[in-house]
């Protein structure tokens, strides 16, 4: 009896604990539907226009993503300053975009492996009202390997931090000023989902990759209430020379379908993947799996992919060798 008096008594705070339980969990679905809808259904993509700003400047601007960047940006209207290392390349980029959006165009040939080329930008920007910067720029390994057997690991060292860190820090210190003077301004830095959980056998490029990430996190902080927007882009893997991938798919899209995703999140993400099923993608593997279970899956991968380039490696030498001989 005292055991079923004791029952009694608690079902009424057991009901409302029960109660308040499922209208917060409900309450919370609510809200990120709801959320999730504004994003990658309406959307926030009339925010990038030349109001910001008459110029847009994309580093990288020659390939992929950052050529995607630049196409887009052009037709929204943005005059554009190219920032690449192959002049050739730049050139026929510009040209591209004078004919298709008849916006006005320059480029800047510099090699952001070296640190001394920042004068040489900065003369270049000088005078430009810019009003978006992405700094797309960067460098990965040419083949998934361990820390210690990348081949010239001294200057492939130097390469990655010079190309992927100290250009993203450089070129924000010399844009964002003018942007703070005119209260307005967006920078997009790309980092990259190898950036949000270690990536063995790809370490050094997945910390430079966190670093983009947390330095954009935290100076959108520090300037979001001078009316700057500073974007960290974490993307999954996409359809670019980079990645290696020749056919797009729904998870792995093309550059072109990327950026038109990712644009549109602008304003409404500070950290973003940039493209739904790459969120999805996110969410699952930041909240749902173990951070050890995704950090073993991901170096499992890799020297899979290690195994394979290293084979196709050997035999392309023994044939050739083959041949080398064959000839003589």
């Amino acid at each position: 009896m005292n055991m079923e008096g004791v029952i009694r008594r608690a079902e009424t705070p057991l009901l409302w604990v029960g109660a308040f339980t499922v209208a917060s969990l409900t309450l919370w679905l609510l809200f990120r539907l709801i959320t999730g809808f504004r994003i990658w259904v309406l959307g926030n993509g009339g925010l990038l226009s030349p109001k910001l700003g008459k110029w847009a400047v994309v580093t990288g601007a020659t390939d992929g993503i950052g050529k995607s960047y630049a196409e887009e940006l052009a037709r929204r209207g943005f005059a554009m300053m190219l920032i690449s290392r192959s002049q050739e390349k730049l050139d026929d980029v510009a040209k591209s975009l004078e004919e298709q959006f008849k916006v006005e165009t320059r480029t800047i040939a510099v090699d952001f492996g070296k640190t001394d080329i920042y004068p040489k930008i900065e003369e270049g920007l000088r005078g430009l009202e810019i009003g978006v910067l992405v700094n797309n720029v960067g460098v990965s390994y040419p083949y998934p390997e361990y820390y210690l057997h990348i081949p010239d690991l001294e200057n492939f060292i130097t390469n990655m931090i010079n190309v992927n860190m100290t250009s993203l820090c450089q070129m924000t210190r010399l844009v964002l000023p003018r942007m703070v003077d005119r209260s307005k301004g967006v920078i997009l830095n790309i980092s990259s989902a190898s950036g949000m959980y270690p990536l063995p056998l790809l370490t050094l490029y997945s910390a430079t990759k966190a670093f983009i990430d947390f330095f954009s996190r935290g100076l959108q902080e520090e300037y979001r209430r001078q009316g700057i927007i500073i974007q960290s882009v974490l993307p999954f893997f996409v359809a670019t020379k980079m990645t290696r991938i020749r056919k797009p798919t729904l998870d792995k899209p093309t550059p072109e379908r990327y950026v038109a995703a990712e644009l549109s999140t602008v304003g409404l993400q500070s950290q973003t993947n940039g493209y739904f099923p790459h969120a999805v993608m996110g969410w699952v593997t930041t909240r749902l799996v173990p951070t050890s279970i995704v950090i073993f899956l991901g170096a499992r991968m890799n020297r899979l992919q290690r195994t394979g380039y290293l084979n196709r490696r050997k035999m392309r030498q023994q044939k050739n060798g083959g041949a080398s001989l064959k000839s003589e």
